[in-house]
């Protein structure tokens, strides 16, 4: 996923710095349990001030989205961004893997979904009809990894979480 997603942004020209209408700042709701325990495998790893400072950032984070209902633009950064950059990078969920570059999704039964870049990508490249990154084997994958782990660990709900909501359900540091 990571190589695939590389040599697109590569095709396009596309590099991810850190801007600031950064994805970042989205409230996504859609994780598996697998990147749920992958998140907090790479949590764990951090040094204890590190979990607590990301704990602090998360709190801070929920407490921003319970008073906010003005969208994205204002949303404050996701609680593992420091300086830009992610703390848990190894560790990221999928959708943060692939986000910001034009892609496409054949949901089962349903009609080709193609998506835009992210707003800094679509002003840096906006050539019609560019390629596109495929989602869709990893979406097929990550759908049949989860459906083994749930039947597997007797998992019958999806996960509805933001990441800052993942954190501060993790055991304190």
């Amino acid at each position: 996923m990571d190589q695939a997603y590389r040599a697109a942004a590569e095709q396009s020209g596309f590099v991810c710095s850190g801007c600031e209408e950064n994805c970042c700042r989205s409230r996504f709701y859609h994780y598996t349990w697998l990147e749920y325990f992958y998140l907090l495998e790479g949590f764990h790893r951090l040094a204890p001030e590190d979990r607590r400072s990301i704990r602090q950032a998360a709190e801070n984070v929920r407490q921003q989205d319970r008073l906010e209902t003005s969208g994205a633009d204002s949303r404050p950064m996701c609680p593992l961004n420091l300086e830009g950059r992610c703390r848990l990078y190894p560790h990221r969920p999928m959708i943060c893997r692939l986000h910001g570059i034009r892609h496409k999704l054949q949901r089962p039964g349903k009609v080709l979904l193609c998506g835009p870049g992210c707003e800094t990508f679509e002003r840096l490249r906006p050539v019609p009809g560019e390629a596109r990154l495929d989602r869709t084997p990893y979406y097929r994958q990550m759908a049949e990894l989860e459906l083994k782990f749930k039947n597997e660990a007797g998992i019958c709900r999806k996960v509805k979480m933001t990441i800052a909501e993942m954190i501060l359900s993790f055991d304190a540091p």
